[in-house]
């Protein structure tokens, strides 16, 4: 309005608000102005109000979810110690070796549980870097593959990765963790699975990341918040097994995203379950992203 009242109104090249058209043009231009700033404030204030509440209903979900999770594991570490110190003279070195062996698996699943908790805690309180460096792929997949045999010996992954050599700006160590996660969550939870294959390929300059089995497949209702934390289940495992409930799926969201990448999930028309994630291969953004 300044503007067009210097340049385009007469007297040229000067000020005048003394003319009443330009005197209730400016007032209305500044009742507008005050309108759109207050407005646009509210609706910042609702999406933060938003976004705080679905963040704190996610932290209870999950809170929920480790007291379930960890109540299982926990009972079995202390019944078998309290067997084993109250009936060692009964018991011959086979059946110590196999106390001790459960005591071990199940503390050994303790620790990737807390390792996946302090990874979503310190990434969703934002103040931890996510320190993006070119990694090639061949060198990712082999290390995961090398980590992923220690915990599971047996298991067999079809592998398929491109040809052509691929870079890949990310935190390797963050970034194996998720794909570990969904191996071992198809592992874990794909009944009846007799195949795990992970597959890469590029397209249009990204990295997609597909772990498939042909399990059981996901329950639908569990799909839309199958990444929350919570699996929606509120009744304990039939067979007094771990679940996990669903916190590994949860760190990998959260660990894609902060590297500006997507997660999904999804029933394969075949049978079984598909979980795909996709990460640029070319850094868009500064080399260091605050979360």
């Amino acid at each position: 309005m300044l503007a067009v009242n210097y340049a385009f109104t007469f007297p040229f090249f000067t000020l005048d608000f003394m003319i009443p058209v330009n005197l209730i043009s400016s007032v209305i231009m500044i009742i507008i102005a005050i309108s759109t700033s207050t407005l646009t404030t509210k609706i910042k204030q609702h999406e933060a109000m938003k976004a705080e509440a679905e963040k704190e209903g996610m932290r209870a979900n999950l809170m929920r979810a480790v007291s379930h999770d960890l109540r299982t594991p926990l009972t079995t570490i202390y019944g078998s110690a309290s067997a084993l110190l109250e009936n060692r003279q009964r018991l011959n070195e086979t059946q110590q070796d196999k106390i001790l062996q459960g005591i071990q698996e199940d503390a050994e699943w303790l620790m990737r549980m807390v390792e996946n908790l302090l990874s979503i805690t310190r990434i969703d309180s934002g103040k931890v870097k996510i320190i993006k460096a070119p990694i090639v792929l061949e060198e990712l997949i082999d290390a995961v593959l090398l980590k992923f045999k220690k915990r599971y010996p047996v298991q067999k992954i079809l592998l398929e990765l491109p040809d052509d050599m691929v870079v890949i700006p990310m935190d390797a160590i963050l970034i194996e963790q998720v794909i570990i996660n969904l191996l071992e969550n198809a592992v874990q939870h794909a009944k009846g699975m007799t195949e795990l294959s992970l597959r890469v390929f590029v397209r249009d300059c990204q990295a997609v990341f597909e772990i498939r089995d042909n399990g059981c497949g996901i329950p639908p209702e569990f799909l839309p918040h199958i990444f929350t934390g919570c699996s929606g289940k509120k009744e304990n495992a039939a067979d007094g097994q771990k679940r996990n409930a669903g916190i590994g799926l949860s760190v990998c969201a959260t660990i894609v995203k902060a590297h500006g990448g997507k997660i999904s999930a999804e029933n394969a028309s075949s049978g079984g379950s598909v979980f795909r994630f996709i990460l640029n291969t070319e850094e868009t953004e500064h080399e260091q992203q605050q979360i």
